[in-house]
């Protein structure tokens, strides 16, 4: 069976992005997928440092983080926009995971081979896309088979019910159809 695992790059409790991966997760179990949902903000760490790095080798929680995207066949990246471009929490914790830790681990060991699907929410018109590109082009430069489909959800805020599900019919398929590229990406990959 295709293990997911499902993220948002906010650490804030009530994000449309993490409400989103949530209800991804939900979507993939359903198509028959093990999925696991993860929040970041469980896995807090130091801003990606060099020189700290050379000091104290990777923080416990990159160890961690680094360890659960190696376990899962694919991942669906739930990213919030930020000045167009994806989030710091998102950028630090994708840098520190790509960093090796054990005598000749092979390089980005937690992302060769990996299909990643990418979805936004956003408060305005364009849904968070601008975003995206950035996190497309940065995880295809690191060996990760970003699938075509991507979810842009604008008017965020109004978007979810108190369950959790999206409320519009047409951006519940647009979603589906994105979790079921990745199940189908993965599996092929994997």
């Amino acid at each position: 069976m295709t293990k997911l695992l499902f993220l948002a790059g906010s650490a804030r409790q009530d994000s449309t992005n993490k409400k989103l991966a949530e209800f991804a997760s939900t979507l993939a179990e359903k198509a028959g997928a093990t999925a696991t949902y993860i929040d970041l903000k469980d896995y807090d760490m130091p801003l990606y440092d060099g020189d700290w790095e050379a000091q104290y080798s990777l923080p416990e929680n990159a160890v961690r983080l680094k360890k659960i995207f190696q376990e899962h066949d694919g991942i669906f990246i739930a990213s919030p926009e930020y000045n167009s471009s994806f989030s710091p929490l998102l950028k630090n914790a994708l840098d520190w995971i790509s960093r090796p830790h054990e005598e000749n681990e092979a390089p980005l060991i937690a992302y060769k081979g990996k299909a990643v699907a990418l979805g936004a929410v956003s408060p305005g018109g364009l849904g968070g896309l601008r975003g995206l590109v950035p996190l497309r082009m940065m995880l295809g430069n690191i060996g990760v088979f970003v699938t075509p489909t991507q979810v842009a959800i604008s008017n965020g805020f109004q978007t979810f019910d108190e369950e959790g599900s999206l409320t519009d019919e047409q951006q519940s398929r647009m979603l589906q159809t994105a979790v079921n590229e990745l199940i189908e990406t993965a599996t092929a990959l994997s």
